[in-house]
């Protein structure tokens, strides 16, 4: 089962491919999509989809899991990072990939063991667990491959199940998309 997970960002987006086999599990890449601040915000979107789907049409992955957004003060963050969100859920719509959602709790949960782990704690975890030398850099792609982890340790993670639960999904492995 190959696993997208996504950190939603609009300045940084965080990405990570993980594939999860019976209790095995294996970095595939991570990193982030970057757009600046130079760019006008419609731009910034634009690029953040087009970036998803050229990773979405190499990678073919099964699933997508996103981090769900919290935010407790900045609200003109909150609402564009939302916005960079939706486009992420509109392109895994459009590939007819089932997207499970995860809150930022249930991650270091699923991960750590902790719902009220700290940063370094995760990035941590999840160097162990995926068997990678050093923490993954930069933090939003530690947090996409952490919420890749979240999906493979709690969500649908066989094929069978999704085709089950996914009657009309495409198979993304498929050449003819």
């Amino acid at each position: 089962m190959r696993i997208l997970g996504l950190d939603p960002g609009y300045a940084i987006c965080g990405f990570s491919l993980v594939d999860s086999f019976a209790s095995q599990l294996e970095a595939v890449d991570f990193g982030v999509f970057r757009t600046t601040a130079e760019q006008p915000f419609e731009e910034r979107l634009l690029s953040i989809y087009t970036d998803l789907c050229r990773t979405i049409e190499r990678y073919r992955p099964d699933v997508i899991a996103i981090e769900e957004l919290f935010f407790s003060r900045n609200t003109t963050s909150a609402i564009a990072t939302a916005e960079a969100r939706g486009v992420l859920v509109l392109a895994a719509a459009q590939y007819e990939l089932p997207l499970f959602e995860y809150k930022p709790m249930q991650v270091k949960l699923a991960v750590t063991g902790y719902g009220r782990a700290d940063k370094q704690q995760v990035q941590e975890m999840v160097r162990i667990l995926l068997g990678l030398e050093t923490r993954p850099k930069p933090d939003d792609a530690a947090d996409a491959l952490a919420v890749a982890i979240c999906q493979a340790h709690t969500g649908l993670t066989s094929t069978h199940r999704l085709r089950a639960a996914y009657p009309k999904r495409r198979d993304p492995r498929r050449e003819d998309l």
